[in-house]
């Protein structure tokens, strides 16, 4: 079982995100530009789903590609899958607030997986399931972590707010404001770091079994 390094993870999904970031903004622009088209948007959000699956592996993300038809082409299955995953996690969240945390973390890369694998939604949830299966706090503690680093860059920008200087204030603002978009970017680059590491096949050293111990004579 690989266990994520939460620190290392999040510090290379950032860079991640960074390296992709224009491209990641101009699809989540299109997408919200378009979203009130019927059909087509149902398209576009399972594209969007996709976006971490494509960054993980690589791929040069062309921001117009959610428009494409393949990604409507399942869109019955789609809303399957998020059916059972908004039930459960809601049932969840009634039993305590903790189990909802559980089911979500535990599907957190249901939605890709449905996509990058072509699963169904019943397989796309139990592969999920299963690869991060021993990393769920650990995917938690990423989540935790990123959006404490928000608020704190938003807090040291608001500070700027406080003082009363015209200009100041518009370039906390405009601070601000870039760091929200930002934040969008960082939080696909981390998911794709977490689905890199988790669908990756295993090194030889680590499929061959150890070494028998000699008998002892």
């Amino acid at each position: 079982m690989k266990k994520l390094p939460v620190c290392q993870t999040l510090k290379e999904g950032i860079a991640l995100g960074g390296e992709n970031a224009l491209r990641i903004i101009a699809a989540t622009l299109l997408y919200l530009l378009t979203i009130w088209i019927p059909y087509l948007n149902v398209g576009t959000t399972i594209a969007m789903c996709a976006l971490p699956a494509e960054i993980a592996k690589g791929n040069r993300i062309d921001p117009l590609s959610i428009f494409e038809s393949k990604y409507r082409r399942n869109m019955g299955e789609f809303f399957i899958l998020m059916t059972l995953m908004s039930g459960a996690i809601g049932f969840g969240f009634l039993f305590g607030f903790f189990p909802g945390i559980v089911i979500a973390v535990a599907w957190t890369l249901a939605e890709i997986l449905f996509v990058d694998k072509d699963l169904s939604a019943m397989d796309a949830l139990h592969e999920s399931n299963r690869l991060t299966y021993g990393n769920k706090w650990r995917i938690f503690w990423i989540v935790i972590l990123l959006i404490l680093i928000y608020y704190v860059v938003i807090g040291a920008f608001s500070c700027l707010l406080l003082w009363d200087i015209t200009w100041l204030r518009v370039v906390a603002i405009c601070l601000i404001i870039l760091a929200t978009i930002l934040l969008f970017p960082m939080a696909y680059g981390i998911e794709a770091v977490i689905y890199r590491e988790l669908t990756a096949e295993p090194k030889e050293e680590e499929q061959q079994p150890a070494p028998a111990e000699p008998a002892a004579e």
